[in-house]
C-alpha cells in the first residue's frame, strides 16, 4: 500500500455517477384512471384536486356575479342623475336591475362553464397519462 498520489486509469477519464442514476424508476403498472376507478389514495387525491379547483372556480365566479351586482345597485342608489333618466317612457333604474342583469348573468356562466370544461380536461389529461 503506498501513501502517494495514486496513478490515473491507463484509459483516461473515469465518469462517476451515482448508483441511483444507474437504475430506472419502477412502474406499479397501476394507471392513473384505474386508481381513480379503483378509489385508491392516488385517485381520492386527484378526485379531491378537481373537486377544489371546480369549488374555487364556482367561488370566484359567484364573488364576480356579487360584485357586478352591487355596482349596479351602488349606480342607482348613489348616482342621482340615473334616476331621472327614462328610456322609451321606462324609468332607467328599472332597465338597469330588470334587464341589465340578464347580460351578466349570460357572461358569468359562460366564463364558468368555459373555465369549467378547462379544469375537466386538465384533469382527463392527467388521468389519462
Amino acid at each position: 500500500m503506498s501513501i502517494g498520489p495514486s496513478r490515473p486509469p491507463a484509459h483516461g477519464r473515469v465518469r462517476v455517477a451515482s448508483p441511483r442514476s444507474q437504475t430506472h424508476r419502477a412502474t406499479s403498472g397501476v394507471s392513473v384512471s384505474q386508481e381513480v376507478a379503483e378509489q385508491t389514495a392516488v385517485g381520492e387525491v386527484m378526485v379531491r384536486s378537481l373537486i377544489r379547483s371546480q369549488l374555487r372556480l364556482a367561488l370566484v365566479v359567484s364573488a364576480g356575479f356579487t360584485a357586478s351586482m352591487l355596482l349596479c345597485w351602488i349606480a342607482v342608489r348613489w348616482v342621482p342623475a340615473i334616476t331621472d333618466w327614462r328610456i322609451v317612457g321606462i324609468p332607467a333604474p328599472w332597465l338597469v336591475l330588470g334587464v341589465g342583469v340578464y347580460p351578466i348573468i349570460l357572461a358569468c356562466a359562460w366564463l364558468y362553464v368555459r373555465a369549467a370544461t378547462k379544469n375537466e380536461a386538465a384533469y382527463r389529461d392527467l388521468v389519462d397519462e
